[in-house]
């Protein structure tokens, strides 16, 4: 079977606050690892027999980007020719609420054009991740 070289890249509003940047990009990695669990390596002993958790595969850019872009970026990977990448995002309807619940029922009381893009993950086929952020700038 053909295998399809993958790329994983993380896309955070650069405006945010260190904190807010810092808590996005690790919920990102986590509902990541959950959609794309191949993305995981095994866990690994060392020398000494001390197991450590298996972690990302290949390095996750963190790309820069602004409110604008990430509204752009997400309605693109929701049209057919992008479908097939998974997509996570993470907005400012999320980090405003205290429990899951509360995150589900504002989610369904409001459109995507009602909340801020704190952040989007994105993995899939190389090319096509490329396609989608291949301009954007590190964020540092």
């Amino acid at each position: 079977m053909h295998s399809v070289e993958t790329k994983c890249v993380l896309v955070i509003d650069e405006n945010l606050p260190l904190g807010l940047i810092a808590n996005t990009a690790a919920i990102l990695g986590v509902t990541l690892g959950k959609e794309a669990p191949e993305i995981v390596g095994e866990d690994v002993a060392d020398l000494s027999g001390v197991e450590h958790a298996g972690i990302v595969k290949n390095p996750i850019p963190i790309l820069k980007g602004d409110t604008g872009l990430l509204h752009q970026l997400r309605d693109k990977t929701i049209t057919d020719k992008f479908s097939d990448l998974t997509v996570v995002d993470f907005s400012n309807a999320a980090q405003s609420c205290k429990t899951y619940e509360e995150y589900i029922a504002k989610l369904q009381e409001k459109s995507k054009s009602d909340y801020q893009y704190y952040g989007l993950g994105i993995y899939g086929e190389k090319k096509k991740v490329n396609r989608l952020t291949g301009s954007l700038a590190l964020l540092r």
